[in-house]
């Protein structure tokens, strides 16, 4: 999947980036909301990971602008902020889901893995082309039936 983590902390930012890489994915970072709504215009993601306490522009901003200008890519806000206050604004925003820090890197995936497999990213998750098939959310591709061997 092609990944669009927007998180001011450089050091959050760098994990998550990290380890989405090492699970195949292609990560973008934006440092800011300003940044995070120009990058979401211009590019193409599946998902957006987005954290709420933002310089220029709140995550909150972030969501409900991309929403409003028609984006239907799933977001998932990472943050500290975890009252149900917090969530339902988040929610209602326009955020997919809502995830408090600190998490386990493990549960984020499977959150990427059900929005996705819920139809909300834009691109298939599934690609082929003539008898070859490339499952993206698996990191798997067959030739055929038979599967192929993929090296990273």
């Amino acid at each position: 999947m092609k990944v669009l983590v927007v998180e001011d902390d450089r050091k959050v930012a760098g994990f998550i980036e990290m380890g989405l890489k090492e699970e195949g994915h292609v990560v973008d970072v934006a440092s800011d909301g300003e940044e995070a709504s120009m990058m979401a215009h211009v590019y193409q993601y599946d998902i957006i990971l987005l954290d709420v306490m933002l310089p220029k522009k709140n995550g909150f901003q972030v969501a409900m602008e991309l929403r409003r200008k028609g984006q239907s890519t799933p977001i998932i806000m990472l943050t500290s902020r975890d009252a149900v206050e917090d969530v339902v604004r988040g929610l209602d925003a326009g955020a997919d889901d809502y995830l408090s820090k600190p998490f386990q890197f493990e549960e984020l995936l499977a959150r990427m893995r059900a929005l996705c497999r819920r139809g909300g990213a834009e691109r298939m998750e599934m690609l082929r082309f003539g008898g070859i098939a490339m499952d993206r959310l698996r990191h798997a591709a067959t030739v055929g039936e038979q599967p192929l061997d993929l090296t990273t």
